[in-house]
């Protein structure tokens, strides 16, 4: 047993609905390793239902697995906004959206986050960021004045592989996910913290 079996065999358990798409995922789908899984997923749902949320911004759906994890604990009238680029997943995405626990609270937004941001106006209680890596530093930028104080930002990946403690990857990817990080520890506009789970995911709190 590895540790992250042993972990997931120590928490509450992946929700039927969401077992289905982490499996539809991994036979259907290429890169199936962006879906959060079972660990991250339940992480997820905690936090957002600590931080109860009406407002959530979310970049990057995949295959809708984390929308639905944070949508779990959005307050009563609440939404999620979640945006994905691939126009060719935004059948499957309403579609699974219209059948799935919470999936009524979710709000799928088709194209670049860097064009649609601007146009979903303020006032964010939580945003996840699980889109391009390379984008990441423009994302935050954007999305930061946008969040109210006491806010939270998600940021996915932030230990990319154990990469940024390589000094050998310099891949784009990994090059945006290394500003990112510089940028976020030296930001006195916000707290934060790095929790080593699965790739990495760095929680923001804006002041």
């Amino acid at each position: 047993m590895d540790l992250e079996e042993y972990i997931e065999k120590h928490i509450d358990r992946e929700p039927d609905h969401l077992h289905a798409l982490y499996r539809r995922t991994h036979l259907t789908r290429l890169y199936a390793r962006m879906c959060s899984g079972h660990s991250q997923g339940r992480l997820l749902a905690m936090l957002s239902k600590m931080i109860r949320p009406a407002k959530v911004l979310e970049l990057g759906t995949f295959t809708g697995y984390s929308a639905l994890c944070i949508a779990e604990g959005i307050a009563d009238g609440g939404e999620l906004h979640t945006v994905e680029i691939d126009d060719e997943a935004e059948d499957e995405l309403l579609e699974l959206f219209a059948s799935a626990p919470v999936g009524d609270r979710i709000r799928l937004h088709i194209g670049d986050a860097l064009d649609i941001i601007p146009t979903l106006g303020d006032g964010w209680d939580m945003v996840f960021i699980d889109a391009n890596k390379r984008n990441y530093c423009d994302y935050y930028e954007l999305v930061l004045p946008r969040v109210r104080p006491g806010g939270y930002i998600l940021a996915d990946n932030t230990l990319w592989d154990g990469k940024v403690v390589d000094g050998e990857a310099h891949d784009p990817q990994t090059e945006g996910i290394l500003a990112f990080n510089d940028l976020i520890a030296g930001d006195e506009r916000v707290e934060k913290v790095i929790l080593p789970i699965r790739d990495g995911m760095t929680i923001i709190r804006k002041k």
